[in-house]
């Protein structure tokens, strides 16, 4: 009597013995890394990626959505994916990539000016920050979370959408309402650097 073995049970038995794990993830490593790179499009980055994804993979060993698990390769391939594309919709990695070399660095930071603000850009900058508040305290409630959540918090569209429970088309439509009435109560402080 021949016995059959369910082979996604058996390799969710297999990755779940963290063991198994290390090879595993040798096993898997170059391609997953080679697809972060086409994603990403930088050895650093796609290097940190890979990282991150495989990390994410140990963790969830055990745990329900691991469970779930039908094909360890296709998995750890959405956990890759969706890696990239969280580090491609954050633009603040992409500040360091575009840094000059070190040595045009230090001779560019030599040349600037202080960046230690006199007193009248001290005041200046008070005045603006006051100003902004009050402007900010003249928007109606939804439109100052949309504005607050976009502009002091750097939220995309759709996650302030999540967060409001709203749909994406009214965030915009807050969004270009509060920016309208921003620059109406402010016009003053931008109309010459226009």
């Amino acid at each position: 009597m021949e016995v059959m073995v369910d082979p996604i049970a058996g390799e969710r038995a297999r990755l779940s013995d963290l063991h198994e794990f290390g090879p595993w993830m040798q096993s898997e490593q170059r391609r997953v890394y080679l697809l972060c790179l086409r994603l990403l499009r930088d050895e650093d980055e796609a290097s940190s990626a890979t990282q991150d994804a495989f990390f994410k993979a140990y963790r969830a060993i055990g745990k329900t959505e691991f469970e779930a698990v039908d094909d360890a390769t296709r998995w750890i391939t959405r956990i890759a994916v969706n890696t990239c594309l969280d580090r491609l919709r954050s633009k603040r990695w992409q500040f360091w990539r575009n840094r000059p070399p070190k040595d045009t660095e230090e001779t560019i930071l030599k040349l600037a000016p202080s960046s230690d603000p006199d007193a009248l850009d001290w005041i200046r900058g008070r005045e603006i920050e006051r100003r902004l508040a009050v402007a900010v305290e003249k928007l109606s409630l939804r439109q100052r979370a949309v504005f607050t959540l976009r502009h002091y918090d750097d939220n995309t569209l759709e996650e302030i959408a999540r967060t409001l429970d709203l749909d994406v088309g009214s965030v915009k439509s807050h969004l270009s309402r509060a920016l309208v009435k921003m620059r109406c109560e402010l016009k003053d402080l931008y109309r010459n650097r226009i």
